[in-house]
């Protein structure tokens, strides 16, 4: 099993490219199911997750084919996927691919959609959290489907002709069940409007891709999505938005280290909330012509307190990176995660690593120390793995982080990056 090593104390000075956004690639790819047309996809990361999900689809009749081509600065790959559906071979989606991997119980909205029917796994647990699917089955219900749960899985049908608009709000903010409502939506008959929905890009990304689709969606962005349902949807050519996370994690690991780095082809308005807050830790941000520059010099990190919100709040998956960039504030800092309740995990690995960190309920105090020292420390989920990499940046010696295909799921050729930029960084296979 690989792992990684780092050995700490190099400031980051380059260029790192931000590949595509994996939330965003994500439910695209599962767009192609509406469509017997070939849909096409720019900038796909390479990326544990979207193999899977390439095998899940093409478990469903989709046809895919694959270009990559190499970066000009970075070593890692933007591929163009074409997906092409002609037919849907199988409507079920069974519990030994949904298990791997959550995202993938979102096929349920477009197979109903196209096939008026659909039998798809429960996720079951998630190890930041339970995440239930319950908004999903509400939402698909608004649209008059039958639901039934039986053994594990979740049987949905439409109505004769098909699903049907309607107005429907969820209970809290669902970044997924967005997805999953938006797509169903798009080819139901009449009108649906979506409340209190996700205003993430990756959902305004999915939005525009639809509706180069055929579709006709409107308020993309804001908390209240309207769409007029069709009755067919065509191909399209859509390239994935930048990752937002991934430029986020590589900010945080340049104002751990110090240094100065251009993140290129990405966007400032992505984050906003998340720069601003590494602004008020220290480092200095600003817009380039080709993305966005990131520069530490001098004076330490400053304690910063965080709330995770909704976007366009502070992102959950950003919390972990910068609770592992305050370790080392000069002060003490607060971070309150209030989307998950189970996504402190990492606080115990930092501590290894001579953080000084407390929990109370839903908030962590973090009190900062003037040195971290390198440490075996162990990955429990995606975003927690790379907090572990940003703190072993900056830590004294060598820490080696195991269980990397956490890392592997979300971030692409995230050693060779790094190393570009004059961290000592390298994969270690046993």
């Amino acid at each position: 099993m690989d792992r990684i090593r780092i050995v700490g104390g190099n400031k980051l000075n380059g260029v790192i490219p931000i590949s595509g956004a994996k939330n965003a690639a994500l439910p695209l790819m599962i767009a192609s199911l509406l469509t017997d047309d070939t849909l096409t996809l720019e900038n796909v990361p390479h990326l544990a997750d979207v193999e899977q999900l390439i095998r899940i689809l093409g478990n469903h009749g989709v046809d895919i084919s694959v270009n990559g081509r190499r970066e000009r600065q970075g070593e890692s790959y933007a591929r163009t996927i074409h997906f092409t559906c002609r037919n849907i071979v199988d409507t079920t989606a069974p519990y030994e691919l949904v298990s791997k991997m959550r995202a993938s119980f979102w096929v349920i909205g477009p197979l109903l959609a196209r096939e008026g029917r659909a039998r798809v796994s429960l996720p079951g647990g998630c190890a930041i959290g339970t995440r239930p699917v319950d908004l999903f089955i509400e939402g698909l219900a608004a649209l008059s489907a039958n639901i039934e749960i039986d053994g594990g899985y979740v049987n949905a049908t439409a109505p004769e002709g098909g699903l049907i608009g309607a107005r429907y709000t969820f209970p809290k903010v669902s970044v997924g069940a967005t997805h999953v409502l938006m797509m169903a939506a798009t080819l139901a008959n009449g009108t649906t409007v979506l409340g209190n929905a996700a205003r993430e890009p990756e959902v305004v990304d999915l939005a525009n891709c639809l509706n180069a689709m055929g579709a006709k969606i409107t308020g993309q962005g804001t908390s209240t999505i309207t769409i007029e349902g069709v009755r067919s949807l065509s191909g399209a050519r859509h390239r994935v938005l930048p990752d937002r996370i991934e430029t986020g994690t590589y900010a945080m690991a340049v104002a751990m280290t110090g240094g100065d780095v251009i993140l290129e082809d990405t966007d400032m308005a992505l984050l906003d909330t998340a720069l601003e807050a590494i602004r008020r830790a220290g480092a200095e941000i600003t817009a380039t012509n080709s993305g966005i520059r990131v520069v530490r010099n001098g004076a330490g990190i400053k304690p910063v307190d965080i709330v995770t919100d909704p976007f366009p709040g502070f992102p959950t998956d950003l919390q972990a990176q910068f609770m592992g960039l305050m370790t080392m504030a000069k002060g003490t800092s607060h971070i309150t995660e209030t989307i998950f309740e189970n996504r402190f995990m990492h606080v115990q690995e930092l501590a290894r690593l001579g953080a000084k960190i407390s929990l109370s309920g839903q908030t962590a105090k973090i009190e900062g120390v003037s040195r971290l020292k390198g440490a075996p420390v162990m990955a429990t989920d995606l975003r927690a793995s790379v907090s572990l990499v940003i703190a072993g940046l900056a830590a004294e010696g060598e820490t080696m982080v195991s269980r990397v295909y956490h890392l592997d799921r979300g971030f692409e050729r995230l050693e060779e990056k790094l190393t570009r930029c004059g961290a000592h960084v390298e994969r270690v296979s046993d």
